[in-house]
């Protein structure tokens, strides 16, 4: 039996994510469309920035921030584990973290059956 992915963060990601919150307040989103460009990377928003829509899933939270994927992806990644990492370079362009000189930048491990 497989199990579903869990969603956790390095402690780059979680000090990024900190200074975003001190910036721009804790009603954040994280986004993963699975698109290509920027989409294939997490996108953080404030909440009302990014409207959620139903072809969105909530997955999980990073650091009590809410973290969303596209539908078709999810069914693709539901038996991944995702560790959301934080590393040198320009963010999306319409993500919180652009202009930080870091980004943002989702790893992967497949989950192995129990």
């Amino acid at each position: 039996m497989q199990r579903n992915m869990t969603v956790t963060a390095t402690h780059e990601a979680l000090d990024l994510l900190r200074e975003i919150k001190a910036r721009f307040g804790a009603d954040l989103l994280f986004h993963q469309s699975g698109g290509c460009c920027d989409g294939s990377a997490p996108m953080l928003f404030q909440q009302g920035d990014y409207l959620i829509g139903n072809n969105d899933v909530l997955v999980s939270d990073v650091d009590g921030v809410p973290f969303y994927m596209n539908a078709d992806q999810y069914e693709r990644w539901k038996h991944t584990d995702l560790t959301i990492d934080a590393i040198k370079g320009i963010g999306g362009m319409f993500s919180l973290e652009n202009g930080s000189g870091r980004r943002f930048l989702t790893r992967s491990d497949i989950c192995l059956p129990e």
